[in-house]
């Protein structure tokens, strides 16, 4: 067998810095399984095209960190939950919010749109779960039973059942047209994560933190089969889309199940780390996790996983090959009976009314202060060409994402370690031979600086990582073999170095090759001046670590300029931009000599950084600044009022010379001059 026609069952499709601070809340459409939208502690909620290199679009509107987020079924609407435990509704192809909804008292940890029906359900870490009515803006029902936050929340397939599942180890199925709860289960023996009912049969899948996946007949409501198998908290569970089987995702690892005997199929060792979601299409999983600003998606080739037969685990072994499920003919219970129409409105209509006479109820007409709130959300379309392809085909039949029925080309396996035809179980864990390269903190030489935080209203900058296909290297626009005048902050390729050079003929399409001693000799170039700047940079690093763990954060700053190393700078603020509480004034006066620097740097990320922490003063700053340098002056002597308008007359008169360097920037186009545009407007009032 020819190593090279081996390919791998799992790799890293893509990674992205998808927001300017922690991302909070991730989720893939399941219609399509080729939209991802993100929320993050920066209060926006990002639409993304799986695959494709920039945000779509920016969704803008909560106060507080968005928490949760979920597509409709049709990905026509999107609704996300914040800390606040407000609910904000977004039309995708009118890019506009359809509705704010108000009424829990803390976060929203599970959120899940009725599959007909204009309806959503939300749960809460104040334990109770609302069915809300996105039309009429209003709450239809609450329902009341878990004694801690709901985790999940899923709607039965016709449509008149609803399951929650719980951090209290517990699962309850609601009968939504009744208003009450059928039945509670309570085998699990730690919070329920999870909770997925099958596509036809009345059988509902949870995973919990126990490490086990149990699944419940809901016609007998009793469990029927229990795994035991799984490495960590079970994350996801989702059926198969023909209902044959259930995939399991927990920390790395993907296992997949069958019941009525327990059996597991396969053990799929997958670098996803915590998972956060994963859908199916075209034979293709894809998994998306997230760590700080990051998202990473993940592709598993279903085709070279198990999916049926015996088992590698659990029970004893069968020599016969066990048969597959099928979704249609002869079942072990019955299937669920959808609807022709959209959901049975007339009974919804019926407790909504009741309910509009209750207390429970909190439906109300739409006041003023919900239409501010409206008002104040926007749907910002940051890439309108892909907006324009996925979400306003008016004319088309079926609306659905680009290439929606072309599958993600497997790379091959790494020709250093041969494949053996073993089971499927047995993985190699993916291994990126020429991935991108990890965003490390700031630029020494070559070295490419941290995007901690990106302008929030500009599409997020994105790693794609390499597929083996030259085509998908990007292309820049500077001529050949010159230096940028700003070097970007986020890339494929290292400076430098042309990633083609070491590629095979095959792969790279070039008819010569650069002999090894020749690639070596151009990796090693500059190698020792780069580990002394590196071991240099520690060397600071850790001593203005140590200043730091003294509790004293204005002289660790000072320390820091002292070194002269913008670098170190840099790395600081990027820490003391999460947190703008550290922020102090006597701070702003240490920094502002800097961020002159800073904006002025032919580095992206300097340049970014800067433009965070100078927008940051001037909202947290600026009206202190002018209060007290236009207060009359006091009767008497203090020193704390003369020592603050000291301060805030050096803050002045810093911020003036800024204010010279982002007017010549102001006219620059494209990320760069938006948002020294943003810094202009923010300045006027020193004018």
């Amino acid at each position: 067998m020819a190593l090279s026609s081996v390919t791998k069952t799992s790799w890293k499709l893509q990674d992205m810095v998808a927001h300017s601070s922690k991302v909070s809340s991730l989720v893939l459409g399941k219609s399509s399984s080729r939209l991802l939208a993100t929320g993050g502690e920066d209060c926006r909620v990002n639409i993304w095209a799986v695959n494709k290199p920039n945000c779509i679009m920016s969704l803008t509107g909560h106060t507080s960190p968005v928490v949760c987020v979920q597509f409709s079924s049709s990905e026509e609407q999107v609704v996300a939950g914040s800390e606040s435990g407000s609910l904000r509704v977004w039309d995708l192809e009118a890019a506009k919010i359809l509705r704010t909804l108000m009424g829990h008292k803390a976060n929203i940890c599970s959120l899940d749109f009725h599959p007909f029906g204009e309806y959503l359900a939300s749960g809460s870490v104040d334990t109770n779960i609302k069915l809300w009515d996105v039309r009429r803006k209003g709450c239809v029902f609450r329902y009341k039973g878990h004694t801690q936050a709901v985790r999940c929340l899923a709607f039965s397939p016709d449509g008149k059942w609803l399951a929650s599942a719980s951090d209290d180890a517990t699962i309850k199925l609601w009968d939504l047209t009744a208003g009450k709860m059928i039945t509670e289960f309570t085998e699990h023996t730690s919070a329920v994560t999870v909770v997925q009912f099958h596509p036809n049969e009345y059988l509902l899948a949870s995973g919990s933190a126990d490490r086990t996946v149990k699944l419940w007949d809901l016609e007998k409501f009793k469990m029927v089969g229990s795994s035991e198998g799984e490495r960590g908290p079970v994350r996801c569970v989702l059926f198969s889309p023909d209902g044959s089987c259930l995939y399991s995702g927990s920390e790395d690892t993907l296992q997949v199940y069958g019941w009525e005997p327990d059996r597991c199929f396969d053990v799929v060792h997958v670098g996803w780390g915590k998972v956060a979601d994963f859908a199916v299409c075209n034979s293709q999983m894809i998994g998306v996790s997230c760590g700080q600003m990051n998202v990473s998606l993940y592709i598993v080739d279903l085709n070279r996983v198990k999916k049926s037969g015996s088992l590698i685990q659990g029970l004893s072994q069968d020599d016969k090959p066990l048969a597959v499920p099928t979704s249609k003919g002869a079942t072990l219970r019955r299937n669920y009976e959808r609807p022709t129409t959209s959901c049975s409105r007339q009974k919804m209509k019926q407790n909504s009314d009741a309910d509009r006479r209750s207390p429970e109820g909190e439906r109300r007409s739409p006041s003023s202060e919900d239409e501010h709130d409206d008002k104040e959300s926007s749907a910002e379309i940051t890439n309108p060409d892909d907006y324009k392809e996925i979400f306003q085909p008016h004319n088309a039949i079926l609306r659905t994402p680009p290439k929606r029925s072309e599958t993600f080309p497997a790379p091959v396996e790494d020709e250093c370690f041969p494949v053996k035809p073993c089971a499927a179980g047995e993985v190699t864990p993916v291994h990126d031979k020429f991935k991108a390269p990890n965003v490390s903190s700031t630029p020494v030489l070559r070295v490419e600086p941290t995007v901690v935080a990106s302008a929030p209203s500009h599409p997020m900058s994105v790693v794609t990582a390499s597929l083996a296909l030259p085509s998908r290297r990007i292309v820049t626009t500077s001529k050949p073999k010159s230096s940028p005048a700003v070097i970007p902050s986020t890339r494929n390729e290292p400076v430098g170095l042309n990633v083609g050079d070491f590629l095979t003929p095959a792969r790279s399409g070039k008819t010569s090759v650069t002999a090894d001693e020749e690639a070596l000799a151009q990796i090693r170039k500059g190698h020792e001046t780069m580990c002394v700047m590196l071991t240099s940079r520690y060397k600071n690093l850790d001593t203005v670590r140590a200043v730091w763990a003294a509790g004293d954060i204005k002289t660790s700053l000072d320390s820091a300029v002292s070194m002269n190393d913008l670098s170190i700078v840099v790395d600081i603020l990027n820490i003391v931009n999460l947190k703008p509480s550290l922020w102090k004034l006597d701070t702003c006066t240490t920094i502002l000599p800097q961020i002159e620097e800073l904006l002025q740097s032919k580095y992206e990320s300097y340049v970014q950084t800067g433009y965070l922490s100078l927008k940051l003063i001037l909202k947290r700053f600026w009206p202190l600044i002018s209060d007290t340098l236009t207060a009359p002056p006091s009767v008497g002597v203090d020193i704390t009022r003369e020592e603050r308008h000291q301060k805030c007359k050096a803050c002045y008169k810093q911020l003036k010379n800024l204010s010279n360097v982002v007017k010549n920037r102001a006219d620059q186009v494209g990320r760069h001059g938006s948002m020294f545009k943003e810094l202009q407007l923010l300045m006027a009032p020193l004018d």
